[in-house]
């Protein structure tokens, strides 16, 4: 079901790639990362264009509760401690300074989008996770944040505690974007295919470009920079509430069901059930959610529910900036965890400082090249496609008898010899086979109950029940068979 932030908003089509081209810089990627740092190079006089895959705002800037916050789970103690406190600093000061930039953007700009300046509060009904609230409190006080710990908060149900920043913000993305795109370069319907130095190849032709930003999520270029190895992906759950209480500000919970709260003109979104994509076999996070909502706000009525999906680092800050050692061109923003709003601006900053050659003081922290795997990777990658199988009639003959099982709106894994088949039969029983191995690195995909979908638990790409492309890295559909 699509989100609520696409119920209002009719974006401008745009034409495809019309042939090759060449321009100043080229940005991959038209969600809100990219758009961001194609505007701030335009304001600078860079004659940029942005290409993207299917439709501006159509990937996972549309599925986001878009919460423009500083507040970013149980991070600054995590910061210090690992990063000492010069950069964790950094990372403080370049997400404040990305909310005020929304302000001045959005105010100077005249954009009706809904912005509101609202609290953004950590949560806990769970005495054990005081503590740790507290601590977070006082690290990122230390930092500059306005943040205080509080004992109550307009939740409809006791908490142990809470952290409360104040100066947050959040608005409708879709709105915010498409201001922001109105008067940018943008081909859509041209997915990328490759890009080698500074051409970048795509069905429709080719683009050459001085800098090459990518920004399409998940990067998809393997080597180098082997960002498959350096993230992992994670899917977490929304649902639409009319009639709901609204509450003073936006809320995450730190207990083991991390619920998030945020509202918008009449309606509660209600978000959790997160889990690594391609782990949720047994399926039931909207179920989950329901039940909350049935739980807290019974009178409410459930209007919309989306899901989206999140980049995770290592180390829990985001890649921004050199793509890679090897690439003096190239340029990354991903990484951006639950946090795209305030790190998409950031990285927009960033990288619109780094391309025009002025000095960021907070691109230390973020430098994707403060982390590289071992050059052991490359053997990893060139042997991990190979297995990659198209389904064959021989190989879906002995499936059928598992295809007329299989209830009408259930998906599944079948075995066949040493290839894992992945069927799903739709309300009308019409059956639909696809191979389980992911085309990006050969990973078995598990189906996704809640989404009917095909996801990869190595680097999150996903596929609907048909086989088409959902999610990158992969940038190509499943092998799929007709003989089902």
């Amino acid at each position: 079901m699509e989100s609520i932030w696409m119920k209002n908003v009719d974006f401008k089509g745009r034409s495809a790639l019309p042939g090759d081209l060449q321009a100043e810089a080229a940005v991959i990627g038209g969600g809100l990362a990219g758009v961001l740092t194609a505007y701030y190079l335009q304001q600078r006089n860079i004659r940029t264009i942005v290409l993207e895959a299917a439709r501006t705002g159509g990937g996972q800037t549309k599925n986001t509760t878009a919460k423009i916050t500083s507040q970013h789970n149980l991070l600054y103690a995590r910061l210090l401690k690992n990063f000492g406190e010069e950069k964790a600093k950094q990372y403080a000061q370049a997400n404040e300074g990305a909310i005020r930039e929304y302000r001045r953007l959005i105010t100077a700009n005249k954009i009706d989008c809904s912005f509101e300046e609202l609290p953004a509060y950590l949560y806990s009904p769970d005495q054990q996770d005081v503590p740790s609230l507290e601590e977070e409190a006082r690290a990122a006080k230390k930092l500059g944040i306005h943040a205080e710990f509080v004992s109550q908060t307009s939740l409809p149900f006791p908490v142990a505690g809470a952290v409360r920043f104040d100066g947050q913000a959040q608005f409708h993305p879709l709105e915010f974007l498409q201001a922001i795109a109105d008067e940018l370069t943008i081909y859509e319907m041209t997915p990328v295919r490759t890009v080698e130095g500074s051409r970048i190849i795509t069905d429709r032709g080719t683009v050459t470009a001085k800098h090459i930003v990518f920004a399409a999520h998940f990067p998809f270029i393997n080597m180098p920079g082997f960002y498959f190895a350096r993230m992992h992906q994670e899917r977490s759950y929304v649902l639409a509430l009319e009639g709901a209480a609204q509450p003073d500000g936006m809320y995450l919970g730190v207990d083991a069901e991390a619920l998030s709260l945020r509202g918008f003109k009449n309606m509660l979104l209600l978000g959790g059930g997160g889990h690594r994509t391609g782990e949720n076999k047994a399926g039931g996070k909207y179920a989950f959610l329901r039940e909350k909502a049935a739980q807290f706000y019974p009178a409410s009525k459930e209007t919309a529910h989306w899901s989206a999906q999140d980049c995770m680092t290592l180390d829990g800050v985001p890649y921004i900036g050199k793509y890679a050692p090897s690439t003096d061109n190239w340029y990354v923003a991903t990484g951006f965890g639950k946090w795209g709003m305030t790190s998409s601006m950031a990285a927009a900053l960033l990288l619109s400082d780094s391309i025009t050659g002025r000095e960021n003081s907070f691109a230390e922290v973020f430098s994707p090249l403060r982390f590289t795997p071992a050059a052991s990777m490359k053997a990893f990658l060139s042997n991990s496609g190979q297995a990659v199988k198209g389904l064959t009639r021989q190989t879906l003959l002995p499936v059928k008898a598992d295809i007329e099982n299989l209830p009408s709106g259930h998906g599944g894994v079948v075995e066949w010899g040493e290839e894992k088949i992945g069927l799903y039969k739709d309300e009308q029983g019409e059956a639909f086979a696809v191979s389980t191995r992911c085309p990006h690195l050969g990973c078995r995909l598990e189906w996704n109950p809640d989404e009917k979908s095909w996801d990869c638990p190595c680097h999150g790409s996903r596929f609907d029940y048909k086989g088409t492309l959902l999610d990158n890295p992969a940038q190509e559909d499943l092998e799929t068979s007709a003989e089902a």
